[in-house]
């Protein structure tokens, strides 16, 4: 008889949230953009759908704007620093790295939040709403 009691931990657990890290992702969360804000008074205490996220949540060199470990969810909002074509670049490895760890990368604009909260939420709950 085989023992699945145990589940298998996601690929990118051994380097989340790694104690170097720390500090930048205090300072992160107590420096957070309005969207930050914004998107986060909508997300935080499990208020869409019961999913927890977590704010600068950190994997390996990387620092997530949003976490939902139960879905492997990253939220990234991008400001206008992100539309340089360096930017892009970056962004594309990180995403990259991302999804071979198991993450999912859902990227806003800045704009999108401020504009189209409601519809960002529901694209949210969409993709949750999988699991």
């Amino acid at each position: 008889m085989i023992n699945d009691s145990h589940e298998t931990k996601p690929a990118y657990k051994a380097v989340s949230n790694l104690k170097d890290k720390k500090e930048l992702r205090r300072k992160l969360r107590n420096n957070a953009t309005p969207a930050e804000r914004k998107l986060w008074s909508a997300l935080q205490g499990k208020k869409l759908d019961g999913f927890k996220f977590r704010r600068q949540h950190s994997i390996d060199r990387y620092i997530l704007d949003f976490f939902c470990p139960t879905a492997n969810l990253a939220i990234e909002l991008d400001g206008d620093s992100h539309y340089t074509a360096e930017a892009m670049e970056y962004d594309n490895i990180r995403d990259n790295y991302l999804q071979s760890v198991g993450i999912i990368v859902i990227r806003y604009s800045n704009q999108e939040i401020y504009d189209n909260l409601e519809e960002v939420l529901e694209n949210i709950r969409n993709y949750l709403n999988k699991f």
